[in-house]
């Protein structure tokens, strides 16, 4: 179990290292126009993420959960595999990636690195993330209640980010005489 508290803590840490480029490129993209929205939902998604952090563990122990080697080593890779998705998405990104949902008009969309293949590949890294950091030791409930709640938060959060990123990129018609 200490060896899951360790890993769940560099996943923690993980995040908290996002938190610190976001801030970073949020500076970057109000200074060039970019404008936040979609705030409504953040707080959720905050939430969401910090409660998969605290329910891994805690379904570990309090339920008991049992090492499945044949369950966990799988898992771990999907793990790994989600993590480098995600950081090829924040290094394709550069300064344009966030957590917050910020466009900078005028600017083209992305269409290099994972975005080549997926509109939004960072959220493939999300879905895989939360699925398998739980299972690694057997947090199925804690499995399921992220995938569902992220389902409906991602539902929202899509659609907040293809509305803002068509209003930015989409040239707007000259003002009638």
């Amino acid at each position: 179990m200490i060896w899951y508290g360790l890993l769940v803590a560099a996943v923690a840490a993980e995040r908290v290292a996002e938190l610190v480029i976001a801030r970073r490129n949020e500076r970057w993209s109000t200074a060039r126009g970019g404008t936040v929205t979609g705030q409504g939902h953040y707080p959720a998604m905050v939430a969401l993420h910090t409660g998969l952090l605290v329910a891994c563990p805690a379904e570990v122990w309090l339920a008991g959960r049992p090492f499945v080697p044949a369950l966990a080593w799988p898992m771990l890779a999907v793990l790994a595999a989600a993590q480098a998705l995600r950081w090829w998405c924040i290094g394709t990104l550069g300064p344009r990636w966030n957590t917050r949902v910020i466009v900078v008009p005028g600017l083209p969309l992305v269409t290099g690195g994972p975005y080549r293949w997926l509109r939004h590949p960072n959220y493939v890294a999300v879905v895989a993330e939360g699925v398998a950091l739980p299972l690694v030791h057997t947090a199925w409930v804690a499995a399921a209640a992220f995938t569902v709640l992220n389902a409906a938060l991602l539902t929202v959060r899509i659609r907040c980010e293809n509305r803002a990123l068509a209003a930015a990129t989409t040239p707007t018609a000259p003002a009638p005489a």
